[in-house]
């Protein structure tokens, strides 16, 4: 976030990354950051800023503590170093850095060189004469001195030009240089600007050298004889002002600081008593002030001489310049409270009045506090920016445990259709495979056992067959009571329907095995009946929408079921066609008198000769894979391959998402389920979802049981 601060660690991690990736020293990616970070200050809006921190490049740097305390003000947890500039002969000078963050002191040669260049047109090189831990007041710091040496283009120039070859192109300049000033003479010879006589050449120099920030700037100042200001006056104008001599004896005090460091108005007491120098942070003593005497100094009131009913009350902090007096051999700090809001001003029992009028503190404290109010604003916005990509992140999650189950209740396209609120138009299927199942004797089972027994009985049997529509890509049709629809062919033509079905049979006769007869602990037995022939699909209802099978073949697929025997696979005329010379074990049943469809020859189906059980159930080939599978999860499938098989799907987590469904439904309650509900799918689901309470129902009494339960 923006206003989060980072461990130097992090930093440092970063770098010795790239270092290995570049294959490059620590300085050198130091120093590019260093340049790098002065033109993201610049892009960032601080351009301007910059540019009016100094004329030279030695007043730049002395003004960087004051810019880097203006920027406290808005970034509170700022750690920012502290640089202090020795001019020397030769347009060389020595720049010290301090800094609690070691190992970072190669930024500032790349920092100070893009300013240099980009600023004042200067060429500068900055090399290490010194690094040291200096013992300071606070504790061991990082100091470091740089040597800058500058040259400006014109040196430089000069300087690949001392060749005996190019010297004469130099005269030739220098002469051209010398004209250039000879007709500026000419035409400002009537220019007389300044109550004192100067020569006409003065006049030419002054206008032409001022403002550069590498000349001297020819205005001189006029002191009076005497300072025309009272004391009195002098004090209540600049009401927080100290003037202490070279052993720190406080010589005069502003009114206000009296007012809120009352140890003040003893005569001759200290200074360093009373206060502690926080910023720059050196010794309380005349030589290290004098030392720093360019940075901004912020002084800090020691807690412990202050009055026993202001101990609980926030320290006061004043930020000010140091200024020396020679006559006087005092020094004078001028200063003002160094608050950052209203709140820190309320905290010190303090007021707007108590600063003078021409102080800009005022204004800094008032437009820093709207400063804050954007800063909280914006962390606001970033933390609910981020909650929100959670959130939709989690949504996503949600939307898509909620299409699939929507899909496992209705096929895609259709839900699609429907989630788009458009009308689904019924199709028409040539031909498709249907299958019925019912557990034999179920009626009887329901009377001798309790709803809850049917509940889980029907649940282990129909996860087991849910998981084998997957396998053999069958699409389930419904389930009312103990009765299981499937179709092959709908709502995707397929040329294999009737193998796929065939295959799903097998596989629903292997799983009853593993399912047990409450009443008797014996494994159930089911009756299966085929039937292949054309149909209508489609929609039906707008509160519950269901995709429902209509023709006579729906009807004779019933009938197959209906007039089968217990663990038999029943097969019509029309299947048995289907499947012949497809690998399929198949006998003669013979011809029966078939409810509405009179004497029809029918077969029962015994086995796939081509395919092994493993395979019919989706079973992994591995053994060990395989006791995995069925003891730890249903995800772990093979899908049976067909001539017309489409590319493997995704079904695992379908499978599981409805497995869970049912598991969640036979412990008699729903709850949690609700959350998922937060899409039109859910919607649409919502209306789909009295399916389930379908397919518990068995008997009028266990119905009613178990839709309460769901409900």
């Amino acid at each position: 976030m923006t206003y989060t601060v980072y461990d130097d660690t992090i930093t440092i991690k970063l770098i010795q990354e790239a270092c290995k990736v570049l294959g490059v020293s620590m300085e050198v990616v130091l120093k590019l950051f260093g340049e790098y970070f002065f033109k993201f200050c610049k892009m960032s809006g601080y351009d301007q800023m910059l540019r009016t921190l100094g004329g030279n490049l030695s007043e730049f740097i002395e003004n960087l503590d004051a810019l880097h305390s203006y920027l406290a003000l808005s970034y509170q947890e700022m750690n920012a170093p502290s640089f202090r500039v020795e001019n020397g002969a030769d347009g060389k000078m020595l720049l010290h850095y301090y800094s609690d963050r070691s190992g970072l002191c190669h930024i500032v040669p790349g920092i100070i060189e893009a300013v240099a260049k980009d600023f004042f047109n200067i060429d500068v090189t900055l090399e290490i004469l010194n690094m040291s831990a200096e013992e300071e007041r606070t504790g061991k710091k990082e100091h470091v001195v740089f040597m800058v040496m500058q040259k400006t283009h014109g040196q430089m120039r000069r300087a690949k030009l001392d060749g005996s070859e190019e010297s004469q192109d130099v005269q030739r300049d220098q002469k051209a240089l010398e004209a250039a000033f000879l007709r500026m003479k000419e035409n400002y010879s009537c220019i007389s600007l300044y109550p004192v006589r100067k020569s006409r050449w003065d006049v030419v120099r002054s206008i032409v050298m001022f403002g550069k920030g590498h000349f001297i700037n020819t205005f001189r100042t006029v002191y009076p004889e005497r300072l025309w200001i009272e004391v009195k006056t002098f004090c209540n104008a600049f009401p927080f002002h100290i003037v202490f001599d070279e052993s720190l004896r406080v010589r005069q005090a502003g009114v206000n600081i009296q007012k809120y460091v009352p140890g003040l108005q003893t005569q001759k007491v200290r200074l360093d008593e009373y206060f502690s120098i926080v910023h720059p942070q050196v010794t309380f003593s005349i030589f290290s002030i004098c030392k720093f005497i360019n940075s901004q100094f912020v002084l800090k009131t020691r807690r412990e001489m202050m009055p026993e009913a202001w101990k609980r009350k926030p320290t006061l902090k004043l930020r000010g310049q140091m200024i020396w007096m020679e006559s006087m051999r005092c020094m004078v700090y001028m200063c003002s409270p160094k608050l950052r809001s209203l709140k820190e001003l309320e905290e010190r029992h303090m007021h707007l009045s108590d600063i003078a009028p021409h102080d800009t503190t005022r204004d800094l404290i008032l437009l820093n506090q709207q400063r804050l109010a954007e800063i909280e604003l914006s962390n606001q916005l970033e933390r609910k920016k981020e909650e929100l990509r959670v959130l939709s992140k989690h949504l996503a999650i949600e939307k898509k445990k909620t299409e699939t189950l929507l899909y496992a209740m209705l096929p895609q396209h259709v839900a699609n259709q429907l989630k788009e609120g458009k009308k689904v138009a019924a199709g028409e299927f040539k031909t498709c495979t249907i299958l019925f199942s019912d557990v034999v004797t179920f009626t009887n089972i329901c009377a001798a056992c309790e709803p809850i027994q049917i509940v889980n009985m029907l649940n282990s049997m129909y996860s087991k067959f849910d998981r084998l529509t997957s396998v053999h890509n069958v699409y389930k049709v419904e389930t009312i009571g103990d009765a299981y629809m499937v179709v092959g062919g709908v709502p995707v033509p397929v040329g294999s329907h009737a193998q796929r079905v065939a295959n799903f049979a097998l596989g629903m006769r292997i799983s009853a095995r593993e399912v047990m007869n409450p009443v008797t602990g014996e494994p159930i037995q089911i009756r299966v009946g085929i039937h292949t022939g054309p149909v209508l699909a489609g929609v039906v209802g707008d509160k519950m929408p269901r995709y429902c099978l209509f023709g006579d073949t729906v009807n004779t697929a019933s009938r197959m079921e209906s007039h089968g025997l217990p663990n038999k696979v029943h097969l019509s005329p029309t299947v048995y066609r289907a499947l012949e010379n497809q690998g399929f074990e198949i006998i003669q049943r013979g011809e029966i008198d078939v409810k509405g469809k009179g004497k029809m020859t029918t077969y029962f189906l015994i086995q796939n000769l081509k395919a092994t059980e493993d395979e019919i159930m989706g079973r992994p080939a591995d053994p060990v894979d395989c006791k995995e599978a069925s003891a730890q999860s249903l995800k772990a499938m093979v899908m049976m391959r067909y001539t017309d098989s489409p590319q493997p799907l995704p079904i695992g987590e379908a499978i599981a998402s409805e497995h869970q469904t049912f598991c969640v439904a036979s412990a008699g309650t729903l709850q949690g389920f609700s959350h998922m509900l937060t899409s039109p799918s859910a919607r649409l689901l919502c209306m789909a979802l009295p399916w389930v309470g379908l397919a518990f129902g068995v008997g009028c009494e266990s119905r009613r049981v178990m839709c309460l339960a769901e409900a």
